[in-house]
């Protein structure tokens, strides 16, 4: 066995992150490691990469016991972690950022030029092409991701450690990622990877644990399960099929006409955008991310002046007003950054839940602590919300049950337009389907909806229509019930779906 971790428990004070977890890896494999948001995976693979410590517990490499107290130790082992929030430095080029640490030198002065040489030797042996010489602050999240990738095969890492490598991915970069893995594993590199994505996981593991609660409920071959197997290991139950009612439209909410952006480049970053979104109705935007769609959101939202155009919301013209004044006409928004724009993470769960609800839970100026305990702990009961106390400071919350908490402020202000931005980024099956049901409840309330998602998947399920967007421009409509999936991604990539001129 290449790595074993033995009876793993760590605790911070009364609460207990893992329980006797017991995983091991071999060589030349892919082991998934999955459970709902809160569930120890992160933890877990902190303590492996030397991040934490354990409470107890022991960490084996072939055979022999090893103590970590950083993540030097555990390069030292060859143990390399692509952390979800990639760790480059955008001003650096592709070269400096993969042999940051490792610096090779001419005297003491860095060789720039070796540098580049040792990033096309290695991207040429790993079959993973970059441009040594582009800044990281110009590429894609997939090249970027590649890069941090190629930065621990740089450090030696024999195992290397994914943590929800594809949550920002577009569906192509997915595919590239995905072949990547197989092939470093058929040069005996072996991966361990976090993930929610059960299709994925599928396609590309040897063997998956699953954790709840902190706990191992189970290890299984991928060749001999399925994702509703998974799922119930996950969550502890059978999920519920979700089921959509006819979308009853009614009149306009959100009225755009010929929004430009120009920006400081050459092409616009918002070309004469045009479109309605109806009552009763959840419109879907696609598309490759860079194309326009966070200029798009934060253009509705108040969050960056538009050079051209109209924006009305409920027939009022919103176009150049404030935040405030957007948000009071209607508007509630999940942000596709949530921690941008959606939390203040030395805030508590508490406040950051009542942000935007303050005339329900006051009286005559003041807070009502009781009104407050009864809103955000409902949503903590409804969406299975992970959290020590409602005290406890959003930075120490997981990402995904920060997402489920701006979902559960944002859909519980009963606005008649919703902005649901990367909904369920980070968030595991269980929290998803929750997400999904309360997104269609409040269309079928008469809510009208715009939603953006990188994944396809989402925008087919949820959508009544299907809006794709190509540098800056909105370069289709679908009807979602007739839509495929090779259709969207066509126009995604700047091409012309059967029919089109």
């Amino acid at each position: 066995m290449l790595l074993e971790m033995d009876s793993i428990t760590k605790s911070y004070g009364l609460v207990r992150a893992n329980q006797n977890v017991n995983f091991n890896l071999r060589k030349g494999e892919v082991h998934a490691l999955i459970g709902e948001n809160g569930a120890g995976k992160t933890t877990l693979m902190r303590i492996l990469y030397g991040m934490e410590s354990p409470t107890s517990g022991q960490i084996k490499i072939d055979g022999k016991p090893v103590t970590f107290h950083d993540p030097t130790d555990a390069i030292k082992h060859k143990i390399g972690m692509v952390h979800q929030h990639f760790m480059l430095f955008p001003a650096f080029s592709i070269a400096e950022n993969i042999v940051i640490g490792g610096e090779p030198k001419k005297g003491i002065v860095f060789d720039r030029k070796q540098a580049i040489e040792q990033t096309i030797a290695l991207s040429e042996q790993y079959g993973m092409p970059v441009d040594p010489k582009k800044k990281v602050a110009d590429c894609s999240l997939g090249m970027q991701q590649r890069v941090e990738i190629l930065k621990v095969l740089y450090q030696g890492a024999e195992t290397i450690i994914l943590d929800e490598p594809t949550g920002v991915l577009t569906p192509l970069e997915v595919k590239e990622l995905l072949a990547s893995i197989k092939a470093l594993t058929a040069k005996g590199k072996s991966f361990i990877i976090i993930s929610h994505k059960l299709s994925e996981i599928m396609e590309v593991s040897d063997r998956i644990t699953v954790l709840r609660d902190g706990v191992v409920t189970g290890t299984v071959n991928a060749s001999e399960t399925n994702e509703e197997q998974l799922s119930r290991m996950m969550v502890g139950r059978e999920l519920i099929k979700l089921e959509r009612s006819e979308a009853k439209i009614g009149k306009p909410v959100l009225e755009l006409k010929d929004v430009t952006i120009v920006g400081n480049k050459t092409k616009p970053l918002l070309e004469d955008v045009q479109f309605n979104v109806h009552e009763g109705e959840i419109v879907g935007v696609a598309g490759i991310s860079g194309n326009g769609q966070s200029e798009l959101l934060q253009a509705i939202s108040g969050l960056m002046p538009i050079d051209r155009g109209t924006i009305a919301l409920q027939e009022k013209n919103i176009t150049g007003a404030s935040v405030k004044m957007i948000r009071e006409s209607g508007l509630a928004h999940i942000p596709e950054d949530r921690y941008l724009w959606g939390v203040s993470k030395e805030a508590t769960v508490s406040d950051n839940g009542i942000m935007g609800h303050l005339s329900r839970t006051s009286k005559r100026g003041m807070l009502d602590g009781k009104a407050i305990r009864t809103l955000v702990s409902g949503w903590v009961e409804r969406f299975g919300i992970k959290t020590g106390s409602l005290h406890t400071k959003a930075q120490y919350l997981s990402g995904g049950n920060l997402q489920k908490l701006i979902v559960a402020r944002e859909i519980a202000q009963q606005t008649p337009f919703l902005i649901a931005a990367e909904p369920t980024r980070g968030v595991d099956v269980g929290a998803m389907e929750i997400i999904h049901g309360e997104l269609l409840k409040r269309r079928d309330e008469g809510a009208a909806i715009l939603l953006v998602s990188s994944e396809l998947t989402e925008i087919m399920k949820l959508s009544d229509r299907i809006l794709v967007m190509y540098e800056g421009k909105v370069v289709g409509e679908l009807d979602a019930a007739t839509a495929t999936e090779e259709q969207i991604s066509l126009l995604m990539a700047g091409g012309k779906a059967v029919g089109q001129a």
